[in-house]
């Protein structure tokens, strides 16, 4: 078992159980040390007084609250220690309260709670089937680092977790964040739906962190004299397009449907959108119709003007043979 942070006991109503706090996460963080360039030296921080420049021993630091930039008030951990404080070696529970009720952005980090000695073993037991039996999550007070803490207590795989919470007052307001009222269509919002739906997955155990595993190989690389792995293409993103919304839609929709094995209904495509101008569009359909008119009465009046010519060309050819015909006869 991980060495316990914190030892204590939870108080339920009159029965107390002793236990030990235990972090219930690691980090996998690949962490880099600052070295100097020329040797690869390390860089350490050494705590200096502004004053007179002199470096620090931890024993020569302590506590102050800057009231000012000219006035700073000494603060004691003696002083600190002597403050009343209930919660000091204990996790009160105060209230029980649906687990949804409970704004998932103010949990904040999250331990196992252990038994500490074979005493605990009933009354924790008995705190830990309450809570599945009922359907709920306990609300508790506790203090940490010389801070009251609220914390939220439940049940995970037979063991009651205490994930530390953030007071109401911490919480920012996003009411600046969100955007401004737009308009959505029902088939746009039915299509978001069905591609939530088709990208939904019974367990997200599946995830690993690639940007990590990438590093570790570049590390292991360049640690072996081997060459370095090429990086991965991504996918360029086009800035500065309108994109048409459905259809970009439609197009997540069968992307999902076939990196699940699932046969798509039909290709999608995503395109620029040009705004519409409507008086523009009438303009140029009144004008098409003007100028189709204009084309059909000239091309009309020029059918008649060749009609008229071949008439009078017809009536001289005729006139012009009689007359001849005449002067035959005479002679």
């Amino acid at each position: 078992m991980p060495r316990p942070l914190w030892t204590g006991a939870i108080s339920f109503g009159l029965v107390t159980i002793p236990v030990k706090v235990v972090s219930a996460t690691q980090d996998h963080s690949i962490h880099f040390r600052q070295v100097h360039l020329e040797d690869l030296g390390r860089v350490r921080t050494r705590k200096v007084c502004e004053l007179d420049g002199e470096a620090l021993s931890q024993d020569e630091i302590g506590k102050g609250y800057e009231l000012s930039k000219e006035q700073t008030v000494p603060i004691t951990d003696e002083e600190l220690d002597r403050i009343p404080l209930p919660t000091a070696k204990a996790i009160e529970i105060v209230a029980f309260v649906d687990a949804d009720s409970v704004d998932p952005i103010r949990i904040s980090d999250s331990y196992y709670l252990a038994i500490d000695g074979q005493v605990a073993a009933k009354p924790y037991t008995l705190l830990r089937r309450a809570l599945e039996r009922s359907d709920k999550v306990a609300v508790a007070k506790f203090a940490w680092h010389n801070r009251e803490r609220l914390g939220l207590l439940r049940v995970r795989e037979g063991a009651i977790v205490l994930h530390s919470m953030r007071w109401p007052d911490e919480i920012r307001s996003p009411e600046s964040l969100a955007p401004r009222q737009v308009e959505l269509d029902d088939d746009e919002i039915d299509r978001a739906v069905q591609l939530t739906d088709t990208m939904a997955l019974d367990s997200i155990a599946g995830f690993r962190d690639a940007y990590r595993d990438a590093l570790e190989e570049l590390i292991a690389a360049k640690s072996e004299g081997r060459e370095l792995p090429e990086p991965a293409e991504g996918e360029a993103q086009g800035e500065g397009k309108v994109v048409d919304l459905m259809a970009a839609l439609n197009a997540s929709v069968e992307a999902a449907k076939e990196s699940r094995g699932e046969s798509g209904g039909g290709e999608a495509t995503v395109h620029e959108m040009r705004p519409r101008k409507k008086t523009a569009s009438k303009k140029a359909a009144s004008s098409g119709k003007a100028a189709t008119g204009r084309k059909a009465g000239a091309s009309g009046k020029a059918t008649g003007r060749k009609a008229g010519a071949a008439k009078t060309t017809a009536a001289k050819r005729t006139t012009g043979a009689k007359r001849t015909a005449r002067k035959r006869s005479a002679s």
